[in-house]
């Protein structure tokens, strides 16, 4: 009589990880969510940041529209890593800024750390990334 295993923790374990990937992704979203709505409604507090990193005014409903845009491409699993791939580029960018604006502050972190988020949510609720990133090492080397 043959015995059937079943795998039933490693199981368990992936949708652990799927859904702490969609919690930190989810926490992501809607960070993005909100500002690039209030850049896109032209509010005071997100027109006076933006102007107050150098940038005109007329500048700051296309960067919300942009943010949005990558936040939906983000939010659909085909497109997510393009969307990751585009909001790495708008945060990185951040980066640049709050290096040059705030010279030996460490505000430039954020950017980085929340970048650092959106690709750890992605990687846990992708199975395509993580088939593409290994990060343990294969049996046999």
């Amino acid at each position: 009589m043959e015995t059937i295993q079943t795998n039933q923790p490693a199981k368990t374990r992936k949708s652990k990880t799927v859904w702490a990937g969609r919690i930190i992704s989810g926490l992501c979203i809607l960070f993005l969510l909100f500002d690039a709505i209030m850049k896109i409604i032209r509010a005071t507090s997100s027109v006076k940041g933006t102007t107050s990193l150098g940038f005109s005014d007329n500048v700051v409903q296309p960067i919300g529209l942009l943010i949005l845009g990558f936040t939906i491409l983000y939010c659909i699993p085909r497109t997510a890593i393009f969307g990751a791939l585009m909001l790495t580029a708008h945060l990185g960018g951040a980066v640049a800024i709050f290096v040059q604006q705030f010279h030996g502050n460490l505000i430039f972190l954020f950017p980085l750390i929340f970048c650092v988020l959106v690709w750890t949510g992605l990687f846990l609720r992708d199975d395509r990334l993580r088939a593409i990133i290994l990060l343990r090492k294969q049996e046999g080397t």
